[in-house]
């Protein structure tokens, strides 16, 4: 007989459709990002000419482009570059806003009225005008372009890690901890960042969303990747100018943006659920 927790699991997927297509369409791109060689043999950044603007058929599923590259083998080869970026920007805010939640949150005093006077001014600025202006001072490239994401989105790392750390600083385990002559750096690496780390982790996941769409609108922005470099944002933007001859060429990368967006933010909701008891 099967497993009953097996068997259960699998009810409880089939009664959740839409999070199962989520997680299909986040591993099929992770796997499109690791071995895009396994869904197609096209070249991403060679054309030919005498196939430009055809569109979508079995030959070519996405279509060509203006020089007669294939859409699809240029929005799959840039699953890497544009999740390269986004893991980049996600770490960042995740790491610096964690870091600078946890002293505030655990110093207290005047470090903790600093620390959140600089939030409170980072969260003022939208995020993508203050990506642009962070991008323009660090430079053109991927690489920038994830970090500037990536700052733009730490201050609502650091003010839920503060939060957690307050509710956790007032347990009896840490009074006891500090109590029995811990250091104050044991008490924090032990017992605190372990017990507030949850709600974090799964903000970087409902954020992967947000930055792959803050990412991807730099790109289309052409602060990026320099062409013929794929990136999903530059593909969207490279087909602007053909909206009313090849649809395609912006479409389906557009619609690939959009769905990775939506399915990390279901996986997100589902791991926020889930810790929460729902």
């Amino acid at each position: 007989m099967p497993d009953l927790s097996v068997r259960d699991t699998g009810l409880h997927l089939l009664r959740r459709p839409g999070l199962v297509l989520s997680g299909v369409v986040i591993a099929l791109v992770l796997l499109a990002a690791v071995a895009p060689a396994l869904f197609t043999g096209q070249d991403p950044i060679a054309g030919v000419p005498a196939e430009r603007l055809r569109g979508p058929s079995p030959s070519h599923l996405f279509g060509t482009d203006e020089t007669g590259r294939d859409v699809f083998a240029r929005v799959v080869h840039g699953a890497a570059l544009s999740l390269r970026a986004t893991v980049i920007a996600v770490l960042v805010a995740l790491v610096s806003g964690a870091a600078l939640g946890l002293l505030a949150g655990f110093r207290g005093g005047w470090l903790d009225s600093v620390v959140m006077r600089v939030i409170d001014v980072v969260q003022a600025v939208p995020a993508i005008l203050l990506s642009l202006a962070l991008v323009t001072a660090l430079g053109f490239g991927t690489t920038n372009v994830a970090i500037a994401v990536g700052v733009s989105n730490l201050a609502a790392f650091a003010r839920l890690m503060r939060a957690e750390v307050l509710r956790v600083r007032s347990g009896a385990f840490v009074e006891a901890a500090r109590a029995s002559g811990v250091r104050w750096s044991g008490v924090l690496g032990r017992h605190v960042l372990p017990n507030a780390l949850g709600p974090v982790l799964v903000l970087a996941t409902l954020t992967f969303g947000t930055a792959v769409l803050e990412v991807s609108a730099l790109s289309f922005l052409g602060f990026g990747a320099t062409p013929p470099t794929p990136e999903w944002g530059a593909l969207v933007a490279g087909g602007r100018g053909f909206l009313a001859t090849a649809w395609w060429m912006t479409t389906f990368p557009g619609l690939t943006v959009a769905a990775v967006v939506l399915a990390t933010n279901r996986l997100g909701r589902a791991l926020d659920g889930e810790r929460s008891g729902r």
